[in-house]
C-alpha cells in the first residue's frame, strides 16, 4: 500500500500530506470565521480539526498543476479553474448527499448558482501560488523531519480516528434535511413572538392608531421623540436577533450535539429550506 504512487509520488507521502493540508485548513477556516464571529466556531465537517475538502483541494492541485509548477501564470490561472470546478463539484455533492447547502455566494458578485464567486475563485488562484511556493516546501521539509515508521503509525491512528469521526458526523448530516425544518419553525415562531413584543414596547413613543393629524406632526417635529424612537428600535432589533440565535442554538442543541454543531459553524444550511419555502409560498399566490 505504501509503495502505490500517483505522478510519481507515493502514497506515504500523498496521505501524510493529505492530513497536514487538512489540518491547515481547517486552522484557517476556524480562524478566520472565528474572529469573524468573534467567538470560536468549528469549521471541520467532522469533529476533528480536519477540513477534508483542504487535503483533497491541495492535492488535487498539486497533482494537476505540477507539470506547470515553473510558471507563475499557468499556476495562477490553473489554480483558479482546477479549485472553483473542486469547490462546484463538492458543493452538488454534498447538496446532493444532504440535501443542504454548506456555503452560499449568493450575496457576493458574479456568482453562480450561489455555490462559487470570482472573488473566491481568485483567490484560489493567489492560493495555488502560495502553496507551490511557500507552503508545500515547508510541508515536505516536515514531513522529513520524523521517521518514516513513526509517519506510518501516526498515520494509521490518524486514520482510524478520521474514519469513525467521518462516520459519525455524516450520519448526523444525514439527518439534517428532517431537521432544519423543526429549527426554522422554532426560530420563525420565537421571531414572530419576539416582533409583536417589540410593537407593544414601541408603542409608548410610537404614533397611536387614532393619532391626528396634529398630533403626528407634532411628534415629527420633536426630534427628541424621534431620536428616541429610532434608539429603541435599534436596541430592541438587537436585542430581537440575539434572543433568535439563543432560541435556535438551544432547538439545535436538544437534536444532538453534532447537529447542534453543524447549525451554528454553517448559517447556510437552512438555504434549500427557504428556497423550498419561497417557491411552495410563489405557488399558493399564483394559484390562489
Amino acid at each position: 500500500m505504501w509503495e502505490l504512487s500517483i505522478r510519481g509520488i507515493d502514497f506515504y507521502h500523498l496521505i501524510n500530506w493529505f492530513f497536514i493540508y487538512s489540518f491547515l485548513g481547517w486552522l484557517w477556516e476556524t480562524c478566520f470565521v472565528s474572529l469573524k464571529n468573534g467567538k470560536y466556531v468549528n469549521r471541520g465537517f467532522i469533529n476533528g480539526p480536519f477540513c477534508t475538502i483542504y487535503g483533497f483541494g491541495a492535492l488535487a492541485v498539486y497533482l494537476i498543476l505540477k507539470p506547470v509548477s515553473d510558471s507563475i501564470l499557468c499556476l495562477f490561472f490553473g489554480g483558479i479553474v482546477v479549485a472553483t470546478v473542486l469547490e462546484y463539484v463538492t458543493a452538488v455533492l454534498m447538496e446532493s448527499i444532504f440535501h443542504t447547502s454548506w456555503w452560499d455566494y449568493s450575496d457576493n458578485k458574479f456568482n453562480f448558482q450561489g455555490r462559487i464567486c470570482l472573488g473566491a475563485s481568485l483567490g484560489w488562484g493567489v492560493f495555488t501560488l502560495l502553496l507551490f511556493k511557500v507552503l508545500h516546501p515547508a510541508v515536505e521539509k516536515l514531513v522529513s523531519f520524523y521517521p518514516v515508521y513513526v509517519g506510518k503509525i501516526a498515520v494509521c491512528i490518524i486514520s482510524v480516528g478520521y474514519l469513525v469521526d467521518f462516520a459519525y458526523s455524516a450520519a448526523a448530516a444525514f439527518k439534517l434535511q428532517e431537521r432544519i425544518p423543526v429549527i426554522e419553525q422554532a426560530v420563525e415562531q420565537a421571531r414572530d413572538e419576539l416582533l409583536l413584543k417589540m410593537h407593544e414596547r414601541l408603542k409608548s413613543v410610537s404614533f397611536a392608531k387614532d393619532a391626528t393629524l396634529e398630533t403626528v406632526k407634532e411628534r415629527l417635529g420633536d426630534i427628541e421623540v424621534l431620536k428616541d424612537l429610532e434608539e429603541r428600535r435599534a436596541a430592541l432589533m438587537t436585542e430581537l436577533t440575539a434572543e433568535v440565535e439563543r432560541r435556535k442554538k438551544a432547538t439545535a442543541a436538544k437534536l444532538g450535539r453534532n447537529i447542534s454543531r453543524f447549525v451554528n459553524s454553517y448559517p447556510n444550511l437552512n438555504r434549500g429550506y427557504k428556497l423550498r419555502k419561497h417557491r411552495k409560498e410563489k405557488d399558493t399566490k399564483k394559484n390562489a
